[in-house]
């Protein structure tokens, strides 16, 4: 394990105030893959709020970019060192933090993962999250009832997040398959399907950039592609102004999962067909509930009846609405939505 150094960079906010002056003993630290992401930048503002008002101190860390795992293993030695009861952790490699995790448990720390479970998923004390299986399968149940028989005839691009696996874009990615009616190869991984519908795969990081070149290079595969998998919204954005640079903006379906408010406010604009939409601000406020009951009484959170995590939930948001595919409208979806 890497030594932490007070150079490494970090990126670290301590919330105090008039709040916390009477009851500041149970420190919880929130750790996420980036600050600049909108799905983070609400799951910090769940947490901050939900910690201010059961007068917690809550320390968040994240790294520098989406898959930084040095600087996350850093925070928890951190946090470790700080005393803290708890972590709520998006791991960025859920299988290489596994050790620093269980040296965190060992120190008596509840760690709690947050959207991504990790490799194991009994690494952690728990996970809240996102079904993102269910949300990739309700995108791909939607297009291929969108397509109707044409989706026998689809060429699809499957935009995901990265090589690491497994992570969160697998499910998604496995569940978008099998919702759309294409065999699965190895469930904990992508890129294994022999279904000739399937054009190809690309990575995007999880940003417009790389959803724009991801859509370029499957593009250069295959001109004629029809429905596009993202990862995320973002992916999706740039996805889009892909297939805009060429003239195919209107008539490719783009489906996607977040439902934050600019993804949204795609899907009301006909830039996304559908999206799954997911809720971080509750996985974060349950997740800093669960720390101070651990501070308290050494519980560990509950699990969903027949899941291995506890469900947050997550709706199919789309004013295109198919007949066996349960979906909020885009103006509900505008009232959930975050960032």
């Amino acid at each position: 394990m890497k030594k932490l150094f007070a150079s490494t960079a970090l990126t670290f906010g301590l919330m105090a105030g008039s709040a916390f002056a009477d009851n500041h003993a149970i420190t919880a630290c929130l750790i996420t893959k980036t600050d600049t992401n909108p799905f983070f930048v609400k799951m910090k503002e769940g947490a901050t709020a939900k910690a201010e008002e059961l007068g917690m101190t809550l320390k968040s860390f994240a790294g520098k970019v989406d898959g930084d795992h040095e600087t996350q293993v850093a925070a928890i030695e951190t946090c470790i060192a700080d005393g803290a009861k708890g972590i709520l952790l998006t791991a960025s490699d859920t299988s290489s933090i596994v050790s620093s995790v269980q040296q965190a448990r060992d120190a008596g720390l509840v760690v709690i993962a947050l959207d991504t479970p990790l490799s194991p998923i009994d690494a952690a004390d728990a996970t809240f999250a996102t079904d993102n299986f269910l949300a990739g399968e309700l995108i791909g149940q939607w297009a291929a009832a969108k397509l109707g028989a044409d989706a026998a005839n689809a060429k699809i691009a499957m935009l995901d997040l990265a090589v690491s696996q497994p992570t969160v874009g697998v499910l998604r990615d496995q569940g978008f398959l099998q919702g759309f009616g294409i065999d699965l190869g190895d469930p904990n991984k992508w890129g294994d399907e022999t279904d000739a519908r399937i054009v190809g795969n690309d990575v995007t990081a999880g940003n417009e950039e790389g959803g724009r070149k991801a859509m370029e290079n499957l593009l250069a595969k295959d001109p004629m592609i029809n429905v596009v998998y993202t990862i995320n919204e973002p992916a999706a954005a740039g996805a889009y102004e892909a297939l805009k640079a060429i003239g195919r903006e209107n008539d490719v379906l783009i489906v996607s999962v977040d439902g934050g408010c600019p993804g949204v406010a795609n899907v009301k604009d006909g830039i996304i067909g559908a999206t799954s939409q997911q809720y971080p601000l509750l996985m974060a406020s349950k997740g800093v509930e669960a720390i101070k009951a651990w501070a308290e009484n050494g519980t560990k959170p509950a699990l969903t009846p027949g899941k291995d995590f506890f469900d947050t939930g997550v709706a199919l948001v789309t004013d295109q609405a198919v007949d066996g595919v349960e979906s909020i409208s885009v103006a509900e979806g505008t009232e959930r939505c975050w960032g």
